[in-house]
């Protein structure tokens, strides 16, 4: 079994390889889908494969940076990407993220890197989950009572509206974002990419598990657009979060690289799935992974809180975070497969009805 496992030479460990590929592809399609590093699953996927925390958190850093790169090129082309909205926002991400980093190197040095890491993840996923699944119900009672009252359901509408009331907030300068399709104070983003980008920093991610959610809901852009813009700014701070995670010693780049290979081509993949399931499809997707992940963490603190049942606690998480992947990976292209024959069928339709 020695040859599924290769050796980390600047973290000392040794990891089993398939598990990283599997990483790669998988977060690379699901990261292009959700318009995200996949930092948030790769980071304790990492960990739970062996790598301790600070080095799981810079490796997933350096992997991150050149997917997004390709994701963002490829989102660009559907017209997803608000530029003027991500580079207004990279200013509060870069200084967020730096604050961050010096955070988890003063934990590390009192040993306590691992376990706040671990909590600050399941806080923060199990609050991600909430807010997508109460948006979600929210939106379907609205739908069912327009449908009582006889009125034509609002396929526009959404659940959470946290965004309209940030926007009565008028400090100037005002900005008008065209892909977005919005107008706000500028320091409305600005202040959303600094607390992304400290929890980026912390939790070793590019921000993409909380930058995408909160351009929805707090700063009121469209699905798709968040996605597109959230991969832009995932690609900003991963490249400052290689550059800085390197210099502190705690990126191992033969991991990195074994990822990136699967998840450029990933990206690919879930880059195209957004052209075909919008909207709610998404952000249902998206909540459900969240809960998977969560649940990941969760059983391997259980394996420090009952050493009794570390093996079958250990073995269940990294069986549940692979899993996870490859589920949500599969999940993605099958969509995609679907609504690209739809596409062409419906072309071919109109083709026929032209002659």
């Amino acid at each position: 079994m020695d040859f599924f496992y290769v050796l980390m030479p600047i973290a000392g460990v040794s990891i089993f390889w398939p598990g990283l590929i599997i990483l790669g592809v998988g977060v690379g399609i699901i990261g292009g889908f959700f318009g995200m590093g996949g930092a948030w699953m790769v980071t304790p996927g990492l960990n739970i494969l062996g790598f301790p925390m600070a080095f799981a958190i810079g490796t997933d850093i350096a992997h991150m940076a050149g997917k997004s790169l390709i994701s963002t090129m490829r989102h660009g082309k559907f017209g997803n990407v608000d530029y003027k909205l991500g580079v207004i926002m990279i200013v509060g991400t870069v200084l967020g993220f730096e604050v961050g980093a010096q955070m988890v190197m003063w934990l590390e040095r009192i040993g306590q890197v691992e376990k706040y890491v671990r909590l600050l993840y399941l806080v923060l996923l199990s609050l991600i989950a909430w807010m997508v699944f109460a948006d979600v119900a929210k939106k379907k009672r609205k739908d069912r009572e327009a449908v009582a009252a006889g009125k034509e359901v609002d396929k526009l509408s959404t659940g959470i509206e946290w965004h309209k009331t940030l926007h009565k907030i008028k400090i100037p300068p005002m900005v008008t974002f065209k892909e977005a399709q919005l107008t706000c104070s500028a320091w409305l983003p600005i202040f959303i990419s600094f607390a992304t980008g400290w929890m980026a920093g912390i939790l070793g991610i590019g921000g993409g598990l909380i930058r995408m959610p909160a351009l929805i809901y707090f700063i009121g852009c469209p699905t798709h657009v968040a996605v597109g813009t959230d991969l832009f700014e995932v690609m900003i701070s991963g490249l400052y979060g290689t550059a800085t995670y390197t210099y502190k010693g705690r990126t191992e780049l033969v991991a990195a690289l074994i990822m990136l290979v699967g998840a450029a081509m990933g990206a690919q993949v879930g880059t195209v799935a957004t052209k075909y399931i919008k909207g709610y499809g998404i952000r249902i997707a998206f909540g459900l992974a969240v809960i998977g992940c969560g649940v990941s963490v969760l059983l391997k603190l259980m394996a420090k809180w009952f050493p009794a049942w570390e093996g079958l606690l250990d073995g269940s998480a990294t069986v549940l975070i692979l899993g996870l992947v490859a589920a949500m990976s599969l999940y993605i292209g099958i969509r995609m497969v679907i609504g690209a024959k739809a596409e062409v069928a419906a072309k071919k339709a109109q083709i026929s009805v032209a002659k």
